[in-house]
């Protein structure tokens, strides 16, 4: 995606964030622990939290490294480790990063809590910290991910526009939101509740382990139990890849009218059910745009640079005031605009979304 494109859609969001602090102070702090500027020859370590979730090695490794490399005029170099969703294995890999040298750190955390200590020690020793995707405790230099209230509200307010009447105060709903270790699932629920509450009766809610799609059918076959798939009038997930386990279990139970189901992260899969109608919606985030930011901060700190031309906004963690912040928007995914949002930024391809078993879908749906 071009710099001048994100240039406007950066600077047309509108988000709400904490005004405690200054870009121009934290950028102090990090320069401050580096003893003169880097060239060109700098390190960046990656460290993303999971694999089952198809966009980080689909996206955000390669779309990151891509862009260091640009900014770096070929010579920078990036590390990479995935922590496979264990909190315990993220913080001995900031350990092994801290080892190898590395001029900053880029950082998607498992567990927003227990990396604190691994961004302290990065920090003692004089590695500056960007937190990626999700808002990582500790001394962090840096933060970049998407508006996640609106998400919340995007799909809140998709479920309602999909139920039309059927929305009404006795409406049982059942609500599947993602992992508590991670802090961007509190912030989707809020945003959801402040669209859904009252307007539906929320009959069931989990916060769904490790957003495991396995953890999510297993909830999912509970609900039914428990309301009666007959009475299930709608489900928001809070991610396609739940919303894949939630769809099995429905279909297994013999639900033969779907209810509509939300989703977020516009995966294959999750853009392959909406077009055949197995699942209403996604929520479309412009990850070449986040990792853009991401790179663009993390070549800035390893140079001993401030954020000023990069963050305008600032943010507060539970640790943390005043962390420059970069907030990308999100667009609501349906089988109305599949063709100038995903197709359009080249996320897939056309003959990747339709594929034999969805052709008929897509020449319904006007893809071709």
């Amino acid at each position: 995606m071009r710099r001048a494109a994100f240039a406007v859609a950066a600077g047309a969001m509108a988000v709400s964030l904490a005004a405690c602090g200054s870009a121009e102070e934290s950028g102090d702090k990090s320069d401050s622990t580096k003893s003169a500027a880097k060239g060109d020859n700098i390190k960046v370590g990656l460290l993303l939290p999971e694999n089952q979730t198809a966009r980080y090695e689909k996206f955000d490794k390669p779309l990151i490294e891509k862009k260091v490399k640009e900014l770096t005029n070929d010579k920078g170099e990036v590390v990479y480790a995935n922590a496979k969703q264990d909190a315990t294995t993220q913080s001995q890999q900031v350990d092994t990063m801290i080892t190898n040298k590395v001029d900053v750190l880029i950082v998607d955390a498992v567990d927003s809590k227990a990396i604190a200590n691994g961004v302290k020690k990065a920090k003692d020793a004089g590695i500056p910290v960007v937190a990626y995707d999700r808002l990582a405790e500790g001394p962090i230099d840096a933060y970049t991910s998407f508006d996640n209230e609106e998400v919340g509200r995007v799909q809140g307010k998709a479920l309602l526009e999909a139920l039309g009447d059927k929305a009404k105060p006795s409406a049982k709903i059942v609500m599947m939101n993602g992992a508590v270790t991670d802090p961007n699932a509190a912030l989707f629920k809020k945003g959801a509740l402040s669209q859904l509450d009252g307007k539906v009766d929320i009959a069931k809610s989990y916060d769904t382990k490790e957003w495991k799609p396995e953890n999510a059918n297993l909830n999912m076959e509970g609900a039914i139990s428990a309301i009666g798939k007959d009475k299930i009038v709608g489900v928001y997930s809070a991610n396609d890849g739940m919303a894949g386990g939630i769809i099995t279990a429905l279909k297994a139970a013999g639900v033969s009218k779907l209810p509509p189901v939300t989703g977020q992260d516009a995966e294959l899969a999750g853009v392959q059910r909406i077009v055949s109608g197995d699942q209403f919606m996604s929520v479309y985030k412009s990850y070449p745009q986040e990792a853009d930011v991401a790179a663009q901060m993390a070549v800035a700190l390893a140079k001993g640079e401030k954020l000023d031309s990069i963050a305008k906004d600032s943010v507060d963690s539970p640790t943390t005031k005043g962390v420059p912040s970069v907030l990308v928007p999100v667009v609501s995914l349906t089988k109305d605009n599949i063709n100038d949002t995903v197709i359009k930024d080249g996320i897939y391809t056309l003959d990747e979304i339709c594929t034999a078993k969805f052709k008929s879908a897509c020449d319904k749906a006007g893809l071709k």
